[in-house]
Formats: C-alpha cells, structure tokens, sequence
C-alpha cells in the first residue's frame, strides 16, 4: 500500500501542505499519515518552567490537537481517505524523516516570509530535502494577492 507522510505543526503553510498532501494520496489511494512532534523546553530546569506535565499528557493534547486539525479538513471519520494521526516526542525534522522511513512522499510546508527569504528553506525543510529516506515535495504557500 502507498503512503504518504506530512508534518503538520497548526501553521498555515502546513494546513496548505496538509491539503496538498491529501490531493496527493486520494489520486494514488494512497494513506496518509499527519505526524506533530513535541518536545520540552531545553531548559527545563529553570523555576520560570514551574512543573511541566507528564509526557503521556504532552503526548495526548498533541494527538487532540491534530485529530481536531484532520477533522476540520474532512480527514477525520468518515473521510474518503485513511489519514492517521501521528504523535511523535522530539524535533521535528528528526521525527518527520523517522515517519517517512518506507514512506512513497513527505510532504512539508513553509513558512512564506515572502521575497529572497521566501527562497530560503526552513530548517526543517532543509533536513527533511537532506535526510529523508524518500522523495521529498516542499508545498510553497498560496499565491497572496
């Protein structure tokens, strides 16, 4: 079976390559899996933190957070396409080229800063061009008018 993987972080541009990403896997019958990654602050132990919920609870607001994201964009139950909520503990480009191992695609977005800096790639879309054990589709962000 032929899957997809997109990283879905609440941004625009990746609600954009979220859209691209499921255009993708209807016209292949293709699954797409929508991974978020978290991770705790790196200083976590500073007092200004105070005390950070258990990951189990990180890990499920995040899984909540997603689920609501696929089911604002007719993903969720019901869907003509079999789209899975993925949640993974770490950085992002670390977890979106792990997801994409035996993957066919990953997809990512960018962010759009618009003029030269809208031609540079973010870092996680470097690493994912860089690292990813598959082709990699980088969704620009829709023509602004």
């Amino acid at each position: 079976m032929r899957r997809i993987v997109v990283g879905v972080d609440g941004s625009e541009g990746s609600l954009h390559a979220l859209r691209w990403a499921a255009a993708e896997a209807r016209q292949h019958a293709a699954t797409l899996d929508a991974v978020v990654s978290w991770q705790y602050p790196a200083l976590t132990t500073m007092p200004a933190f105070g005390v950070l919920p258990p990951a189990e609870e990180m890990n499920e607001e995040a899984r909540q957070g997603l689920q609501e994201v696929l089911d604002a964009e007719g993903l969720g139950a019901g869907s003509d396409l079999v789209a899975r909520a993925v949640v993974v503990q770490g950085p992002p480009g670390a977890a979106l080229i792990d997801a994409a191992a035996g993957a066919d695609l990953l997809v990512v977005g960018t962010r759009g800063r618009g003029g030269f800096t809208g031609l540079l790639l973010g870092s996680v879309s470097q690493q994912c061009v860089t690292h990813a054990p598959c082709p990699v589709v980088v969704v620009p962000p829709p023509a602004r008018r």
